[in-house]
């Protein structure tokens, strides 16, 4: 009886709804560094394991796999933007940000060369499209006057680099980023996730 009870004292607190928000934000993480580390067809239950929590949860968080890597995504996009929005942001620093998610996830290279040319269904890249707007729409907010890149020709150097980007490790994928920056003659911040 008291090794049970011992057992039962030891067990963490059960935060109810509170836990869901911090549950939810690990799997988010988790499935970020596990699918950087693994690829997007990594185990859900490594990404449960990394988070800390049971395989239940994952799937009341998120029913299937692409649910889960659309909000990796739109997490990495949702970086990006604050980036942008953030006292002083400048186009080396959102570049920084933006190296940074390319070197971490996989997920969101593919996002940056969502399929514009109308093949397939209009559904299944309606969404990968609006986030890759969305970043898109962020660099150019801060792309000065008189910057060598044009709107246009600063959304083709990102599908360039990002197609640069490939590696077994993330300072392999990060320094094949920043050398294809360096041939652009595009100048990259420190290569960081947004920490407000």
């Amino acid at each position: 009886m008291t090794e049970q009870r011992g057992r039962e004292r030891r067990r963490p607190a059960n935060d109810g709804p509170r836990a869901a928000a911090r549950n939810r934000a690990a799997l988010v993480a988790a499935a970020r560094e596990i699918c950087a580390e693994q690829g997007l067809e990594a185990p859900l239950s490594a990404i449960a394991r990394r988070a800390g929590v049971g395989q239940g949860v994952l799937y009341r968080h998120f029913p299937d796999r692409a649910s889960l890597v659309s909000a990796v995504l739109e997490e990495n996009v949702r970086q990006v933007e604050q980036a942008a929005e953030a006292e002083g942001a400048a186009l080396p620093g959102l570049l920084g940000v933006l190296t940074w998610h390319l070197a971490e996830s996989a997920a969101f290279i593919g996002l940056l060369h969502a399929d514009r040319t109308g093949g397939g269904s209009a559904t299944a890249h309606s969404h990968p499209s609006a986030l890759s707007d969305r970043v898109q729409h962020s660099l150019r907010t801060h792309l000065p006057p008189g910057h060598p890149l044009s709107a246009e020709d600063l959304e083709l150097a990102v599908a360039m680099v990002s197609a640069a980007v490939v590696g077994p490790t993330r300072e392999d994928r990060q320094r094949r980023a920043l050398a294809a920056w360096r041939l652009l003659g595009v100048e990259v911040g420190p290569v960081r996730p947004f920490d407000g």
